[in-house]
């Protein structure tokens, strides 16, 4: 077994990898960035080495730069994550010409299927079932136009060597899939330094699920169930659970055994994973195989106690799979989801700064929690938005979702933008509820966009009682407190007027032994707690029902997170409730004739001028965050007034671009 390895990423999934290293005695390496001296990864790794600028085609994306530091440390093995270099062929064929043990399939694997051309050709080969496309390289964007219509829209333009949704379009008609080419091929040498991309045919209304393979160097080779991946925005995932509730034994069957004689016939060896794409009548086709750990591999270790990074590292030493394929029992069910520094009511463009508050949920048998960030770090602009993978695992479907709804209220993050809204909104429709999951799932459910949580009455009404309870005991501390004028105490107030959007809701609050007997309207809830003022975590039950709410305290209220609702409430005597009415309310400028940045990140291209007329939908510029382009376009017809950045400047969120006559 090896003493030492080097993980060759950064982020949640090093911090992961250094946690078993760590549990199997086995010292650990960090690589770092000018940007992340200060990452959790590098703060709880035995040893550290810097490898460059922020820019990971600087950095983390050099072979030589980790290979040298394997060196400097003595270390006998490499763990490569997921992204970066993990499905680089050239990297392996660098690590094993200096006695470094890739912890990973071979260089033949690594080819074979880290290109997702040549993946697809050998799948056929292999009679594995694969989606109907073009397999060649593709050299510009009128043969891309050509190819789609010969295929017949939509289709489907991917990045030969991509991962994570980038390098990924669809497209419904010809500009679409100009712009996809473009797009696809800029973001794939960007992120992995390989422009190649392929058109295949996109299916529509399918669910992606993969199927987890397990394999070692002496011809044992599993697979460990299957995850449904199908709730994706810009073919990112963001919700994933194992099993899936589509599947039916037959078909995981069937899928399982596709997969593990795919592995077999490159001669795999290691944890991969083989995507299918699945279609209502539960034909499913091969999309690619993924030569690595993935994001979501969590849910599967959920339901099957098997720790994958631990296999990796023991059959990257020479060791045997410790088990058989009857031997593999899936036990309850499991959910992931992936928090991201991100504005979900700003179509989810990417957020960065400082993180001021970072509380996850308390972990147990139950909820895990796999992170690389910490309170006072920062989200940079360089890497990937992923802030934490939040999993949580039940007897069931319905239970795990559960204790993932209530984990989301408890999950407190501030400083930065995050989706915990969004994943808190999915988990609560009924679409969701009942499994009947394809990839469209987020288009058709939030077709608009999301614009937040509405919450009904009954929920609204608790939050009152919330707000009311925690200002009561403030109130009452303050009524109370030493070195007041003797002999004089003032009276003690427990009724209130709640305000919330300008709205006023009476309350009367009569503390009790358990918390608080509060009165809403006409309705008297009772509220069981052990709040204590400085909390700002408010946990208990109200009438019998566990609720957890966020409770942060401003200069003129509160604000309450709950069920992926952010509330603002004021909690007023009836005087000053009624003098608020008289306030005049606060009217934001105007900046309709200005294109401001959605987000802070690089202006990439602006092929516009003053003075120059432009129509509703045309390109105005495209800015890049997190290795991913966002073209901005004109809402209207206008004139450019003014331009006020150049390309190549960077950007912070909100700053104006150019201006309209």
């Amino acid at each position: 077994m090896f003493s030492k390895i080097l993980i060759a990423n950064r982020g949640e999934i090093a911090c992961r990898i250094i946690k078993t290293a760590r549990r199997m005695d086995i010292k650990s390496v960090a690589v770092h960035s000018e940007a992340d001296a200060n990452a959790l990864h590098v703060e709880i790794a035995d040893e550290k080495v810097f490898i460059g600028p922020p820019p990971s085609a600087q950095s983390y994306l050099i072979v030589e730069k980790i290979v040298d530091a394997c060196k400097k440390t003595g270390a006998q093995a490499v763990h490569p994550g997921y992204g970066f270099l993990s499905e680089r062929a050239a990297f392996c064929e660098a690590l094993k010409a200096e006695g470094i043990a890739f912890i990973g399939p071979d260089v033949l694997a690594i080819g074979a299927m880290g290109d997702k051309i040549e993946s697809k050709k050998l799948a056929a080969k292999a009679g594995v079932s694969t989606v109907p496309g073009y397999l060649g390289v593709i050299a510009d964007d009128d043969e891309a136009v050509k190819i789609a219509g010969e295929i017949g829209y939509p289709v489907m333009i991917k990045a030969s060597a991509g991962g994570g949704g980038k390098g990924m379009r669809v497209a419904w008609n010809d500009q679409q899939a100009r712009e996809g080419f473009r797009s696809a091929t800029n973001e794939a040498r960007s992120s992995f330094a390989d422009d190649r991309v392929f058109i295949e045919k996109y299916i529509v209304e399918p669910r992606h699920i993969e199927i987890q393979v397990l394999a070692d160097g002496h011809g044992n080779a599993v697979y460990l169930g299957e995850r449904e991946c199908s709730i994706q925005r810009r073919h990112q995932k963001v919700i994933e659970e194992a099993p899936s509730p589509f599947l039916d034994a037959a078909t995981r069957k069937a899928m399982g055994e596709q997969a593990v004689a795919l592995a077999k016939a490159v001669q795999y060896k290691s944890a991969g994973t083989v995507e299918f794409i699945v279609d209502a009548q539960r034909n499913f086709y091969f999309l690619e195989m993924n030569t690595r750990l993935q994001v979501e591999h969590p849910v599967t270790e959920m339901i099957t106690g098997v720790d994958l990074v631990e296999l990796m590292i023991r059959v990257a030493a020479g060791e045997k799979l410790p088990f058989t394929q009857d031997d593999i029992k899936l036990r309850g069910w499991s959910v992931e989801a992936r928090i991201y520094a991100e504005e979900p009511t700003r179509n989810f463009l990417p957020s960065t700064g400082r993180v001021t508050r970072y509380r996850p949920p308390v972990e147990s048998q139950f909820v895990r929690v796999d992170t690389g960030v910490y309170e006072g770090g920062e989200i940079s602009m360089f890497y990937d938005p992923m802030i934490a993978k939040l999993i949580t695992r039940g007897a069931d479907r319905e239970t795990a979702i559960g204790h993932m709804k209530d984990a989301l209220d408890a999950f407190q993050i501030r400083g930065v933008g995050h989706n915990i809204s969004f994943l808190a909104a999915v988990m609560q429709k009924q679409r969701f509820l009942d499994g009947r999951l394809t990839t469209n799932f987020i288009a058709e459910e939030f077709p608009e966009g999301f614009t937040g949580v509405d919450l009904d009455a009954e929920t609204s009404d608790r939050l009152v009682a919330v707000a009311a309870f925690v200002h009561d005991k403030l109130a009452e501390r303050n009524r109370t407190l030493s070195g007041q004028m003797p002999g004089y105490q003032p009276p003690r107030q427990n009724f209130w007027m709640v305000r919330i959007n300008r709205a006023n809701t009476p309350v009367f609050v009569d503390e009790t032994e358990r918390g608080a007997d509060v009165r809403v309207g006409g309705q008297v809830l009772s509220l069981s707690t052990s709040w204590e003022i400085g909390d700002t975590l408010w946990v208990g039950s109200v009438e019998g029902r566990k609720m957890t709410v966020q409770v942060d305290v401003t200069n003129d209220g509160y604000v309450l997170f709950h069920g992926g609702a952010q509330i603002r409430a004021q909690v007023l005597t009836p005087r000053a409730a009624e003098l608020s009415d008289l306030m005049i309310e606060r009217i934001p400028p105007d900046r309709s004739k200005m294109l401001l940045s959605p987000m802070p990140g690089l202006l990439m291209q602006l092929p516009v001028k003053v003075g120059q007329e432009v129509k509703a939908g045309q390109e105005l510029c495209v800015v890049e965050a997190m290795k991913m382009e966002n073209i901005l376009r004109a809402e209207r017809d206008g004139v450019i007034a003014k331009i006020n950045v150049e390309a190549g400047s960077s950007l912070a969120v909100d700053q104006i671009i150019l201006e309209f006559e």
